[in-house]
C-alpha cells in the first residue's frame, strides 16, 4: 500500500455517540516521499552507532536500568506523575505519603520493563506479553482498579470530562479481539518488507488509537517501542526510549497521531517518529559516551589511589552506576563492609566530590551520585 492511499478508519454510531473505528494495519508500505528516505537513512545509521558503542563498550550493562528509570519518570511525567529520577532509587518508606502514587507508577513502569525485556529472551513479543506487562505497570498505585492486564470490556475516551465532550473515542469494546488480531499478526508478518522502523511507528499509532486498556494505554504504547527493537534485533540493547522527545514535542505527538485519523496522514507521523528516533539515538549516544567517560576518569582519578581500599571502593562506584541512590545499610550489605566501615567508605566519597547527602538528616541519610545522575536529568 502507498502511505498515499492509506485511510486510517472512519466514524461508526455507538450507543448515542460516534466512535472511531481503525482500519486494519496489515499490509506492506511503500512511499515517494524523499524526506521519509532520508530520516529512514539517518535514523537506521544512528541505531547502528548506538549498537556499535553498546556492543564494543565494556560495561554498557551496567547503565541500562539508569536509562529505564529515566524512560520510566519521563513516560510517567507525560501522563501527570511528579515523581523525579532521584526519587526512583529511594525506598517507599523514604517516600513522602502524599507522592507514594506517584513512585508506585514509575517503579511500577521499571518492574514492567525489566520483566517484559526478560521475558523477550524465550518469548515473541505479542498480545499477551503486552498484556502481562500491563498487569505489572497497574499493580498497584491510581491503576491497580483499572482491570490490569486485561483488555477493556467497556467504552473509554481520550480528553473531556465524559464521552460527550471527549477529543477522541476510540473503537468499542466488541470490536478489539478482531484489531488487536490484526495488530498481533502485522508484527510478525515477516512477508511484509516494510522496514523496522516505518513498522513500529505505524503499530505504535494503531495501539494508541484502539487504546485497548482502561488505563496506561500511553505508558505501554511508548514502551513497546523499544520493545519491538528489542525483539526484531534493530536495537541490541534496551538503551533508546522515546519518552524525553514525545514530552519535548507534547503538542506534536498528539497532532501528528491525531492528523492520520482525521486526515489519513500517515506520512507527517512518520517523519515526526522518525525525527524522533535520530534525536532519541543521538542524545542517548552522547550520553553514554559522557557516563564511560566519568566511570573512566573516577576510577583513574579518585579510586584507585584509595590503598587498600581501592577495591571495595570500586565495587561501590560499578554498584552506583546501578544504583546512584544508597544509604549506608545498602552499601554495608553490597560491599560486606561493617557499618563504620560502610559510614566510613561513604564519607571518603563525598570528601571525593562522588557521592552527596540529600536529606539534610542526622539519620537515615540518603546519598546521590550527583554527576552521574546529572548526565540523566538534562
Amino acid at each position: 500500500m502507498d502511505i498515499k492511499d492509506f485511510k486510517a478508519g472512519r466514524m461508526i454510531d455507538g450507543a448515542g455517540y460516534k466512535y472511531f473505528l481503525p482500519e486494519k494495519i496489515n499490509h506492506s508500505y511503500v512511499w515517494t516521499d524523499e524526506t521519509i528516505n532520508k530520516l529512514l537513512e539517518e535514523a537506521s545509521l544512528k541505531i547502528g552507532e548506538l549498537n556499535a558503542f553498546s556492543r564494543f563498550v565494556p560495561d554498557t550493562d551496567m547503565f541500562i536500568l539508569m536509562h529505564i528509570s529515566k524512560e520510566a519518570v519521563v513516560s510517567s511525567r507525560i501522563e501527570g506523575t511528579k515523581t523525579n529520577i532521584e526519587e526512583a532509587f529511594i525506598e517507599e518508606n523514604e517516600i513522602d505519603p502524599e507522592k507514594r502514587d506517584d513512585w508506585k507508577e514509575v517503579t511500577n513502569y521499571v518492574k514492567a520493563m525489566n520483566n517484559a525485556i526478560e521475558e523477550l529472551k524465550s518469548l515473541p513479543l505479542s498480545n499477551r506479553l503486552i498484556r502481562d506487562t500491563h498487569r505489572i505497570l497497574l499493580s498497584s498505585g491510581r491503576g491497580e482498579y483499572k482491570n490490569p492486564g486485561e483488555f477493556r470490556r467497556s467504552q473509554n475516551w481520550i480528553g473531556g470530562s465524559s464521552i460527550d465532550d471527549a477529543i477522541f473515542v476510540p473503537p468499542a469494546c466488541d470490536e478489539l479481539p478482531d484489531l488487536l488480531s490484526d495488530f498481533e499478526i502485522f508484527l510478525h508478518n515477516n512477508k511484509i518488507k516494510t522496514p523496522h522502523l516505518i513498522k513500529v511507528a505505524i503499530a505504535h499509532y494503531q495501539f494508541e488509537t484502539i487504546h485497548p486498556f482502561l488505563d496506561g494505554n500511553g505508558r505501554i504504547g511508548r514502551l513497546f517501542i523499544t520493545l519491538y527493537l528489542v525483539a526484531n534485533e534493530v536495537l541490541e540493547k534496551p538503551l533508546l526510549y522515546l519518552s524525553d522527545f514525545f514530552e519535548k514535542n507534547r503538542t506534536l505527538y498528539y497532532d501528528n497521531l491525531m492528523k492520520v485519523r482525521l486526515q489519513n496522514d500517515l506520512g507527517q507521523w512518520l517523519n515526526f517518529f522518525l525525527t524522533g528516533i535520530i534525536q532519541t539515538a543521538t542524545s542517548a549516544l552522547n550520553t553514554l559516551k559522557q557516563v564511560t567517560d566519568l566511570k573512566a576518569n573516577l576510577e583513574k582519578e579518585k579510586i584507585m589511589n584509595m590503598g587498600r581500599r581501592s577495591k571495595t571502593a570500586l565495587e561501590l562506584l560499578h554498584y552506583l552506576f546501578r544504583k546512584p541512590v544508597v544509604n549506608v545499610k545498602q552499601v554495608q550489605e553490597k560491599t560486606g563492609l561493617s557499618a563504620k566501615a560502610a559510614n566510613d567508605l561513604v564519607k571518603e566519597f563525598m570528601d571525593k566530590g562522588i557521592l552527596s547527602e540529600i536529606t539534610g538528616f542526622q539519620r537515615n541519610r540518603m546519598f546521590v551520585f550527583d554527576e552521574y545522575m546529572n548526565l540523566f536529568n538534562k
